[in-house]
């Protein structure tokens, strides 16, 4: 899941169980949707990116570089960077409220393309709950 700074989701992909996250990294990173706000033509890429230690390759650092995204990712085995954590809630937030919704806390369909429907409608709901207030 990549989300904002205020934590509305732009883009979920759903792997399996046994796939590590960094394997779809690159292709979340290239499907996030143009960001819009400014007048002007709007920008396709952020210019940081915050992951957690799950993140941490010199493959995936070099892709966000080449990209334009500054990667700030803590590196295993070392000390952890202060304060990342508060500024990676806004992710962990986002998960949380989409696990709200009891058929996306535990995953009951067996078949991918009805997740990821329902996974899509949770974040439809997400934003429109976002844009009434």
């Amino acid at each position: 899941m990549i989300t904002d700074g205020e934590g509305t989701p732009l883009k979920v992909i759903t792997t399996g169980g046994n796939m590590p996250d960094i394997s779809m990294a690159v292709t979340l990173l290239d499907s996030v949707p143009p960001i819009a706000g400014r007048v002007g033509r709007p920008r396709f890429r952020f210019p940081v990116l915050l992951a957690d230690k799950g993140y941490d390759s010199k493959g995936f650092r070099a892709e966000c570089r080449r990209r334009g995204t500054e990667p700030i990712i803590p590196q295993r085995g070392r000390k952890h960077i202060k304060g990342l954590g508060r500024l990676r809630y806004v992710v962990e937030q986002g998960i949380a409220l989409l696990h709200q919704f009891r058929r996306l806390a535990i995953r009951w369909e067996r078949h991918l393309d009805l997740h990821e429907a329902f996974v899509s409608l949770g974040c439809a709901l997400i934003c429109w709950r976002r844009l009434i207030k």
